[in-house]
């Protein structure tokens, strides 16, 4: 079968590589679609915290196409779609409900990346995140879960009010995802991006005011302009991974406001926080990483009643021969998401 792997910044091959075999409680899926993702770009750019080559991808919907041994819940032919990652269920974090602090968390793109034809879906992951696809339910729209998972998390983390101020600096795939999200939970969202295909989509979500980040002097002054009073937003949450914008986040928000740090960084990278900012305006600063079981299934509810719609998310297709192409058409802006879609 055709695999990419990733093996350094700008380097992602697709090789041959032998069909998994499931081990005990193990399920094999012949993929259908595989999603692009904001971490891919990252990754292709820069690399990733872990030691390179690794698989690649890890947004994909499929079918069944062999089970191990003990799987009960799911059979050859089943459409499905699989969470990339699962917790241990039992280790310090976990028993205190913080399971994306996980430390046995299971991330399989590493191991086995969603860009292949086929993928091994761990006993773990097939035991708690992963859910078979109502008739209604496309490939396309069930590989939005995780990316999806991500952003519902990430506003649960957020004390959002009916009628409060949020700004999402950064419109990709998860920001808008948090766009979403926040709309639905009554907030006046302000969408931050480079982007006008972005930005417009954001407003399709529900965004109320939209700010061109490269056309403004002060993008910070400029969010705030769009507040009651000019007093700055209750919210700020930062989905671009771009140092500066950790910075300028916080300087976007109310006194007594919150601002969340979603978008990862390189490795080794540093910002600077106005600590007199801070502590006198009683700032709350909060970083949030991926997802947990709780929110994968949430947000499986919420793809089933429509939240995100796969039209509005996805746009091109291409083969698994065209995945850097994909992938470098994402980054460039012009497509909130393309998809990888495998030959029967």
């Amino acid at each position: 079968m055709k695999a990419v792997r990733f093996y350094a910044p700008g380097d992602i091959r697709v090789e041959e590589v032998p069909i998994p075999v499931p081990g005990p409680g193990d399920v094999v899926v012949k993929n259908k679609v595989t999603l692009t993702c904001g971490t891919d770009v990252k990754t292709y750019k820069r690399g990733y915290r872990y030691e390179p080559p690794f698989g690649f991808g890890h947004e994909a919907a499929g079918v069944v196409a062999a089970v191990g041994e003990g799987v009960e819940d799911f059979k050859v032919g089943d459409r499905v779609v699989a969470h990339n990652s699962a917790p241990c269920g039992h280790c310090y974090y976990c028993k205190r409900g913080e399971e994306s602090m996980c430390v046995d968390l299971i991330q399989n793109q590493f191991e086995h990346g969603a860009y292949s034809e086929y993928q091994l879906i761990p006993a773990p992951i097939v035991k708690m995140n992963m859910f078979h696809l109502p008739d209604s339910m496309s490939y396309k729209q069930a590989a939005l879960l995780e990316p999806m998972a991500c952003s519902v998390y990430g506003t649960a983390n957020c004390p959002i009010e009916i009628g409060d101020y949020v700004v999402v600096n950064g419109c990709g795939p998860i920001g808008l995802g948090f766009v979403r999200m926040c709309v639905l939970r009554g907030a006046h969202v302000i969408a931050c991006d480079v982007s006008q295909a972005r930005l417009d989509t954001a407003m399709k979500l529900g965004a109320v005011d939209a700010v061109k980040a490269d056309e403004v002097e002060d993008q910070a002054q400029a969010v705030k302009d769009l507040t009651e009073d000019k007093r700055g937003v209750d919210v700020a949450i930062e989905a671009t991974g771009v140092p500066s914008v950790w910075e300028s986040s916080m300087h976007m928000v109310r006194p007594g406001g919150f601002v969340l740090l979603f978008g990862g960084l390189k490795k080794g990278a540093e910002v600077q926080l106005d600590t007199n900012l801070m502590h006198y305006s009683q700032l709350t600063v909060k970083g949030v990483f991926h997802t947990t079981p709780m929110y994968v299934h949430s947000t499986f509810e919420m793809i089933k009643m429509g939240q995100f719609p796969e039209e509005i998310f996805v746009q091109h297709e291409y083969s698994i021969d065209e995945t850097e192409q994909a992938i470098l058409e994402h980054a460039s802006g012009a497509v909130i998401k393309n998809a990888i879609v495998y030959q029967d």
